[in-house]
C-alpha cells in the first residue's frame, strides 16, 4: 500500500491512453469516449478532470468529472462518473481520496456543486453526498439515484 499515488491526468498526460483502455475495461463504453474527454481536459478545453490511484506503474482506482453521465437532468452539472477500485484494493480508502480530489478541484475552480448517479446507497455517504432526487439514465428502464456533493 506504500506504493499507491494519487494524480491526475494533467500530472502525467502520457497515461491518457492507458487510462481510457482501463475504465473501458471497466465500464464497456468506448474508449474513444473517454479519449474525447480526456483530450478535452488535457487540452484545457474544459475543467472537468480525471484522477487517477496507481500502486506502482498500475492504475488500481479511477474517476472522471463530465457534464453528464448519461441521464434526463441536463441542469445537474457536472457528473462524477467511472468511479472504480479494483477488487483487490478495496476497502483502502481510494475511492474516498479520489471524491475528495475531484470535489477540491472543482471547488478550486469555483464550481460547485457536484452530482453523480449510481445504484449503491450508504457508499457515498460516507465522502459527503448526499441523496437528491431519482434521475432517468439514457435507455435505462429503472430510474437510478442522483447524489450532490455541496
Amino acid at each position: 500500500m506504500a506504493d499507491l499515488h494519487y494524480i491526475t491526468l494533467r500530472e502525467q498526460p502520457e497515461l491518457m491512453h492507458r487510462a481510457a483502455a482501463w475504465f473501458n475495461s471497466k465500464w464497456g463504453v468506448p474508449k474513444e469516449a473517454y479519449l474525447n474527454c480526456m483530450e478535452a481536459y488535457l487540452n484545457r478545453e474544459t475543467e472537468l478532470g480525471w484522477f487517477l490511484c496507481q500502486d506502482g506503474d498500475q492504475i488500481v482506482g479511477g474517476l472522471g468529472v463530465i457534464e453528464n453521465d448519461f441521464h434526463d437532468r441536463p441542469d445537474l452539472t457536472p457528473n462524477v462518473c467511472a468511479v472504480y477500485t479494483e477488487e483487490s484494493h478495496r476497502c483502502r480508502g481510494i475511492a474516498g481520496v479520489l471524491l475528495n480530489m475531484a470535489v477540491e478541484d472543482l471547488r478550486s475552480k469555483g464550481i460547485s456543486p457536484a452530482y453523480l448517479v449510481t445504484d449503491h446507497t450508504g457508499f457515498y455517504e460516507r465522502y459527503g453526498w448526499e441523496f437528491l432526487c431519482m434521475v432517468q439514465g439514457d435507455g435505462e428502464p429503472d430510474m437510478t439515484r442522483m447524489y450532490i456533493h455541496r
